[in-house]
């Protein structure tokens, strides 16, 4: 191969990745609306798996010249499939979603920053006061939990907001009252 052939190596293979690359993220496109909104949502560990193999798979599909159109979006389609079969499991069982998802857990309880918990989630205390600040927090005094969510972001509960049940999931401590 030429050094020429680095930067150009005719108008050929410039038009086959252009036709394919529209083609190609066109059925993206509509794969990704046809397994709908789930895909669209937050990030947690197994999505994002997912999406980099469809950026991994569009950008062979793209750029690779024994890689046919056809053959890219079977790629593309088989990843939906099993996305879509995976999360479907998932939403109905219990089990089946603890092995493609995190657990959300509890870090700040009734103001107190729970630092061994901030250690097993790979959190500082940096981290959370951030957050805090970031729901307009002035003061640990003013919150009565932060969760880490199963997609990393920080959930943070007013004292004021907390209703009951919505800590269930998260392994609060037990209430001990006033």
């Amino acid at each position: 191969m030429s050094p020429a052939a680095l930067f150009f190596d005719g108008w050929s293979d410039l038009g086959r990745v252009a036709v394919t690359a529209v083609l190609a993220y066109a059925g993206l496109v509509v794969l990704v609306r046809l397994s709908g909104k789930r895909a669209l949502s937050q990030l947690n560990a197994f999505d994002w798996i997912v999406t980099v193999a469809y950026g991994s798979t569009l950008a062979t599909t793209i750029l690779s010249p024994d890689v046919t159109l056809a053959a890219g979006l079977t790629a593309l389609a088989t990843l939906s499939a099993l996305q879509y079969a995976v999360t479907s499991v998932a939403s109905r069982s219990k089990r089946a979603a603890r092995l493609v998802k995190n657990e959300p857990a509890l870090v700040v309880h009734r103001g107190a920053i729970l630092r061994d918990a901030l250690r097993r989630e790979r959190l500082s205390e940096e981290d959370v006061l951030q957050a805090l600040r970031s729901h307009g927090v002035g003061s640990l005094d003013e919150v009565d939990s932060v969760i880490i969510e199963t997609d990393g972001s920080l959930a943070v509960v007013a004292e004021s907001r907390l209703r009951g049940s919505v800590l269930d999931d998260v392994g609060a401590p037990a209430d001990d009252g006033p």
